[in-house]
């Protein structure tokens, strides 16, 4: 990666959808992607390096990949709570599993680190429930210490109160936040400004997304929009990560497929180049 402050990039698949063909990413005129990681079956070393030369042939740097997990869902937000993440019980062990073989895929790739969703982490914090995730987290940030990578936990699904007390109960210099601040207003877990400022020490990575308060936050979604449309404060969000000394990239995430996508992130593009000029960052 350049040395250029807040570089802009995209999150992208290698296996389906935006990003299908690096040569999307390329149109972009970005030089840096979050990829959200294959299906189990091209999780090997060898699609990891086809993959990993791609890229680093067309001048993109891959800074992090993203875990997913059979069984998911996010068809609601009580749908999410049941399926997603590495909260449910059932599926914990299957999935702690798959977590390990993404962080090797990763490093494999060369990246820097995976990201996650957690899923709903109980907000009692005294609760044995509380107690197991950490310990299962610790247990996943020192087996991606060990291939030399980091683990960011996406925001959305928790408060930031209960963030940042699980940061500080794993204690591991691996384990930080990749910041996506429209989660906040679609889970209505909290206002995303106040929790940036509340675990800006812990963010490693972010996702540049916009949206809209639904009239029941926490009980039914928000609504995604295009960057700079919603309720997020697109600019003041860069402002705090530059006044907390995140160099890292702006990573754009748009939940839509088709030709809108791509209209919206380059839309998106535009935006936090503007964003950077005016707050002189370069």
């Amino acid at each position: 990666m350049s040395d250029e402050r807040m570089p802009l990039g995209v999150f992208t698949s290698v296996g389906e959808g935006l990003g299908a063909g690096i040569e999307r990413v390329l149109d972009l005129g970005v030089r840096t992607v979050q990829v959200h990681t294959p299906k189990p079956e091209l999780r090997t070393p060898e699609y990891a390096r086809e993959i990993a030369q791609k890229f680093e042939d067309a001048g993109i740097s891959v800074t992090l990949v993203f875990c997913g997990f059979p069984g998911e869902s996010y068809a609601s937000i009580a749908v999410v709570r049941d399926t997603v993440g590495l909260v449910p019980y059932v599926q914990r062990g299957e999935r702690v599993r798959h977590a390990r073989q993404i962080a090797d895929f990763a490093s494999w790739m060369g990246a820097p680190g995976i990201g996650i969703h957690v899923g709903f982490i109980s907000e009692n914090w005294e609760s044995p429930e509380f107690a197991e995730i950490t310990r299962v987290l610790g247990d996943l940030a020192d087996y991606c210490s060990d291939l030399g990578l980091c683990i960011n936990l996406e925001t959305g699904q928790e408060s930031a109160d209960t963030l940042q007390h699980v940061l500080e109960t794993v204690d591991r210099d691996n384990l930080g936040v990749n910041f996506d601040p429209a989660n906040m207003i679609l889970y209505g877990s909290g206002e995303p400004l106040d929790a940036l400022r509340q675990v800006g020490p812990y963010v490693r990575s972010c996702h540049c997304k916009d949206a809209v308060w639904s009239a029941a936050p926490g009980e039914e979604w928000g609504e995604e929009v295009p960057l700079g449309q919603g309720d997020v404060n697109i600019e003041e969000f860069v402002s705090i990560l530059n006044g907390l000394g995140y160099t890292g990239p702006l990573t754009i995430e748009r939940e839509v497929s088709g030709a809108r996508q791509i209209e919206d992130i380059k839309a998106g593009i535009e935006l936090l180049r503007d964003i950077k000029a005016n707050l002189g960052i370069a």
